[in-house]
Parts: structure tokens; C-alpha cells; sequence
């Protein structure tokens, strides 16, 4: 006996284009964390590369911090600090695309809630206060002016590197008030007084 697809569903296996690229379906796996990332790459090249090989149209990494002040140690998970990560976020990408996917990548920082544990950076966020996020303790900085310059920077050479790495999709992070820029805009994490408050 074969199993028919009820009609209604028929647009989930549609292409769908997204700016310039076409994804294959339009099922999306949305960026989880793993516990891999930059310290087990082997292993996440090899399960993205499965999803994409399961039919998802689209495979993205887990949220992937982009400076060293946004560390997200104690927890595992992508990094794009420099050209030294390229390498095995370029694999991660041919896996996913070797099976006609497109490859996603979510660039993040995490401000104050940055532990910073592997690269022992001081946290930067819009204002000075501790680290909430786990037990270590560990304060945050405020941005200055040149910080917030240099986070853009830092946010725009991540997105460059992505492209060469051959990512099709990036994804700017700006969720679960755990972010630079759901820090800035949220009253409870910024009593900022200048043009940048909250």
C-alpha cells in the first residue's frame, strides 16, 4: 500500500526563491545549538550534511558568534571570529550543498550575556552588569561609541566571511533578549542617557 500526500501540503515541496538564491522545498531547519560547533566540527559537518541529505531544503547553523567578546562558553557552538574558522564552516557548507540544499548561517553576539570562558574577553554590552546567564562571575562592560563602531565592523566582516566560506543565507540573530541588539532596544538591559538608550 503507498501512502498518497494529502494535496494540501503539495506547496511544502515547491522550490522557493529567497533574494537571489532558490531553496529546493521549502522546508527550513531553523538554527539550533548541538553541543558541537568549533570545539567537535567533525561532527557537525556531518549532521547538517544528514539533514540536507533528509530532504531539508534549507540546513543552518546553530547561532554563530562573530567576536571574541560574545563568547558564548560554557556552551558549544560555531564561531566566525576570524579566517581560521573558515575551514570547517566551508566543509559544513559543501555537506549541506553536496545533497542540493542551500546552507544557512546565524551570526550572533551575545553582549552581556557572553561568558567569554574559551576566550576570556570581557563581555561588552549597552551597559555595565553581571553575566546572568550561568554561575560564573563574570561582568559585562559598557559599549563606548568605538565599541559600537567596531561591533558593526566585526557583524559586517562575519557576513563577508560567510560569503566566502559560500553560506546562501545569514541570518542576523537579534532574539531571545540574549543579543547586542535585543540589549539596546530592550528598557530593562540599556539606561543608556546617550543617543543609544533604551
Amino acid at each position: 500500500m503507498s501512502v498518497k500526500r494529502d494535496p494540501r501540503y503539495d506547496v511544502l515541496f515547491d522550490t522557493v526563491s529567497i533574494g537571489p538564491v532558490t531553496a529546493p522545498n521549502r522546508f527550513y531547519q531553523v538554527p539550533h545549538c548541538n553541543g558541537m560547533g568549533r570545539m567537535f566540527p567533525d561532527s557537525m559537518i556531518s549532521m547538517r550534511g544528514m539533514k540536507a541529505e533528509g530532504g531539508w531544503g534549507i540546513v543552518t547553523t546553530e547561532q554563530c558568534d562573530f567576536h571574541p567578546t560574545g563568547d558564548v562558553q560554557p556552551f558549544t557552538e560555531t564561531s566566525m571570529w576570524d579566517d581560521g574558522d573558515l575551514p570547517y564552516l566551508t566543509a559544513m557548507v559543501d555537506a549541506v550543498h553536496e545533497h542540493g540544499a542551500l546552507a544557512g548561517i546565524e551570526l550572533v553576539h551575545n553582549g552581556q550575556d557572553s561568558g567569554c570562558l574559551y576566550s576570556r574577553e570581557v563581555p561588552i554590552g549597552p551597559e555595565h552588569r553581571p553575566v546572568t546567564w550561568h554561575q560564573h562571575p563574570i561582568q559585562a562592560r559598557a559599549m563606548s561609541r568605538d565599541d559600537i563602531r567596531n561591533y558593526r565592523r566585526w557583524h559586517r566582516k562575519a557576513a563577508l566571511r560567510a560569503r566566502r566560506a559560500g553560506f546562501d543565507i545569514v541570518v542576523v540573530y537579534a532574539g531571545h533578549d540574549g543579543t547586542v541588539p535585543s540589549h539596546f532596544l530592550s528598557r530593562q538591559s540599556n539606561q543608556r542617557s546617550d543617543e543609544y538608550g533604551g
